[in-house]
């Protein structure tokens, strides 16, 4: 096919969508439907007329082909373990008897079962189940839910196809099921795996399917020639069934390297790349290898990941440079846009010249089909929306929002030692001790506690008008009065004051910096029904005034143990809003560090002896090519200690990590010279404590004994082994008790059970201890 005919046959698609719906109706049909008030078949009305209602808009914006498979009640990962029937086996009797409920209790756990473990998707903030895999592990097809979902949108006359993770990928994901020995593989399965992915493309073709699209993104990682083969031998052998649809391979996220040729060179029909900055040069390399003759090219060109409108003219001058690489060209996103909310028109609190600059699922939408309308008629036929598009892209480019010369020349003055404690460790921490006066094993909570509905119920009453601030600060007094009298009495030994004021752990302190946006209705997806709305960072960052000392000071003045300060760390704000991409990311993390430096200094001055500044993203921003990870970790780990570098010797700092596989950046975690760190730790038994042990970690660590993301209450014999494990890699004189993360997310019941199982297992452990 020429140039010219490759791009008449332009066409515009994307790989998944949003699932919550306007009004995040899913998280309310599933969340009701856990608490009894909603049975399944409401449940699974409401989640088909969110899909119906998807499909159509994508059709009605024009999408030419529509995505099926990408919804879920909870994770798509975890969809696909029921695809390829690994069901672990403590979970097989709740799934044999209930479907859907056995799939929840995967996710979640029951009070006698425990959940999947939980994990970062690659370096964004949502996370997946991690399917559990052992040499005993028997794989078995059950297509049902793609079927069906695919079924669903032909009825409605569109053209579809089914997006699944691809069989590498899914394997890539795996870990060891529990009692596995130490060592093995679950990528040696994929000769197990690959009939089940036959089975099931091959009902797809079937039930009408021309396309299946299978998302291997792990193949833009770094893998070893031993991988890269299995992955080759792999689409050798699902491109050479005969009764199969058209197969699309899609990567996203970053470049391909090493994959590239391979995945060119492999029979199948078509390829989606990403082609935003973060992998530019997928494009050369795809001309190295000569492109993709005779195959489809779907070019990734709209960034699904943040939320800035695209540059039109320069994709389409990408488009055009693709056009002679492959048989047929067509535009897409960069990846799902599961990660971006649904639709900024919905932010009438914007200010209508900034939201210009906004593209959320909905405009990302428009974005594409303009694109390829562009690419097939010419620039002539979308004249006006290049103009459109470069008066946007001028307006953001010469506002007063994007720079303030003090923030600048603050950050420029910056030097090597004010990123520095002015003792080392082993000094500090000696001062810490006889300055705290902590018992071995002492016991912590990460930072926030229950957000009950009186609480939300107040910050809209507020918002409303309904009650005044006056009224509102006295509902946060009396809960923080709460906390503090039930931590005090449940005996733990370092307190928080349960952030009743605080509506998200960057939310709150991005309302209060200059720099940042706040959206009403902007909507991410983080895990199963948990939904953030990320800030939007527009521009230089300052702290006019103090955002936490107030609260933190009164919540110590009601109690004689220490209350420690929580704040944010810097790279955390950044990687959970929505970055502004005309700088650097260092230039913006230093911009934030030193208005939490502000911060930090003004809680010391006020008697604040304890100070956690979370950094849950750190690994979740790592690069996912190892070349890139050094010059990250230098400005990440730099803008930590510029956060922090100015507090006494005797200022204990806390940070805090969750999710994500810390053995990566165990190097980067010393290089905070935090004095304390909090891990979660709970689902994947103490596999950090471990971790930090290998390399020698020198400072205090919590590993957390208290898995918060599933409802169930840890008994204190189940704490204390876990305990158990962690003084097996951590000494007691640097070891200590907490839940995983925050509680924010947690009933108060289950809350009070816990933490009091938590105090009596620090309790317990104590006394097996050798006396001196």
């Amino acid at each position: 096919m020429t140039a010219q005919s490759a791009a008449a046959a332009a066409r515009a698609t994307v790989y998944g969508y949003p699932r919550q719906g306007q009004n995040r109706e899913l998280k309310k049909a599933i969340e009701g439907y856990w608490k009894g008030g909603v049975d399944a078949d409401t449940l699974r009305a409401t989640a088909a007329d969110l899909r119906r209602a998807n499909w159509r808009h994508l059709a009605e914006a024009g999408i030419h082909e529509v995505p099926t498979g990408d919804f879920s009640y909870y994770d798509h990962v975890l969809d696909t373990c029921v695809m390829v029937g690994a069901v672990p086996e403590r979970h097989r009797a709740a799934v044999e008897a209930d479907a859907l409920d056995g799939y929840f209790a995967m996710a979640r756990g029951t009070q006698d079962v425990a959940p999947l473990e939980m994990t970062k998707w690659f370096d964004t903030n949502y996370h997946y189940l991690v399917p559990e895999l052992g040499p005993d592990t028997v794989f078995t097809a059950d297509s049902g839910k793609q079927v069906a979902e695919l079924k669903e949108a032909l009825a409605l006359g569109l053209t579809a196809r089914p997006v699944l993770v691809g069989p590498v990928t899914y394997l890539l994901l795996a870990k060891p099921a529990p009692g596995v020995a130490a060592g093995f593989d679950p990528l040696t399965l994929i000769d197990r795996l690959l009939p089940v992915y036959a089975e099931i493309v091959a009902d797809l073709r079937a039930a009408g399917a021309e396309w299946v699209q299978l998302d291997e993104p792990a193949l833009v990682q770094d893998r070893t020639p031993a991988e890269l083969n299995t992955a080759a031998r792999a689409y050798r052998d699902l491109g050479a069934l005969t009764d199969r649809p058209k197969l699309l391979v899609a990567s996203y996220f970053d470049r391909l390297g090493d994959a590239l040729p391979m995945l060119a060179k492999a029979p199948v029909e078509g390829l989606a790349l990403d082609f935003t900055e973060a992998a530019a040069a997928n494009l050369d390399a795809l001309a190295a290898v000569g492109g993709l003759p005779g195959k489809r090219l779907i070019a990734g060109v709209v960034n699904g990941r943040n939320i800035w409108v695209n540059d039109l003219e320069k994709s389409l001058a990408t488009l055009g440079t693709l056009l002679g690489l492959a048989d047929r060209v067509d535009v897409a996103a960069s990846c799902s846009l599961l990660h971006v909310p649904l639709d900024a028109t919905a932010e009438r609190d914007i200010e209508p010249q900034i939201r210009r600059w906004l593209a959320f699922a909905r405009q990302k939408t428009t974005e594409i089909v303009t694109l390829a309308k562009g690419l097939a008629g010419g620039t002539g036929t979308i004249a006006a929306e290049l103009a459109a598009n470069r008066a946007d892209l001028a307006s953001r480019a010469g506002s007063a929002i994007t720079r303030d010369p003090a923030v600048r020349a603050r950050a420029a003055a910056v030097t090597e030692a004010d990123a520095r404690r002015s003792q080392p460790y082993a000094e500090r921490a000696a001062a810490q001790r006889a300055h705290l006066g902590l018992p071995l094993l002492p016991t912590t909570t990460i930072g926030s506690f229950p957000q009950t509905t009186e609480l939300r119920t107040a910050r809209a009453d507020l918002r409303a008008g309904q009650i005044d601030g006056a009224g509102y600060e006295e509902r946060i007094r009396a809960e923080i009065g709460e906390v503090i009298s039930f931590q005090e009495k449940t005996g733990l030994d370092v307190l928080v004051h349960g952030e009743p004021e605080r509506n998200d752990m960057v939310q709150y302190f991005a309302e209060q910096l200059t720099g940042y946006l706040a959206t009403q209705h902007g909507w991410v997806q983080s895990y199963g029904t948990r939904y953030v709305r990320p800030p939007i960072l527009a521009g230089d960052i300052s702290r006019p005034e103090p955002m936490t000392v107030r609260w933190t000071t009164y919540a110590q003045s009601l109690t004689a143990k220490p209350v420690k300060g929580m704040l944010t760390g810097p790279v955390t704000m950044l990687a959970w809003s929505f970055v502004r991409d005309d700088q650097p990311l260092g230039d913006t993390a230093r911009q934030v560090a030193l208005a939490l430096r502000d911060e930090v200094n003004d809680l010391e001055a006020a008697g604040t002896s304890v100070i956690q500044v979370d950094e849950p993203a750190l690994r979740e921003t790592l690069p996912l090519r190892a070349a890139d990870r050094p010059a990250y970790l230098a400005w990440a780990t730099e803008a930590f200690r510029l956060s922090t570098g100015g507090v006494r010797p005797d200022t204990q700092i806390h940070t805090h990590m969750c999710y994500a596989e810390f053995g990566d950046i165990v190097q980067a975690i010393d290089d905070l010279d935090a004095d304390v760190i909090s891990l979660e730790a709970a689902r994947s038994h103490m596999q950090v404590a471990r971790e930090l042990a290998g390399h020698g970690y020198p400072r205090e660590a919590g590993p957390g004994v208290y898995d918060i993301h599933s409802p169930r209450v840890p008994s204190a014999d189940e704490a204390a082994a876990l305990l158990r494990k962690g003084l097996e890699a951590i000494p007691a004189e640097r070891l200590w008790v907490n839940p995983d993360c925050g509680l924010k997310t947690r009933a108060w019941p289950e809350t009070r059970a816990s933490l009091k199982n938590l105090v009596t297992a620090a309790h317990t452990i104590r006394t097996e201890l050798p006396t001196s």
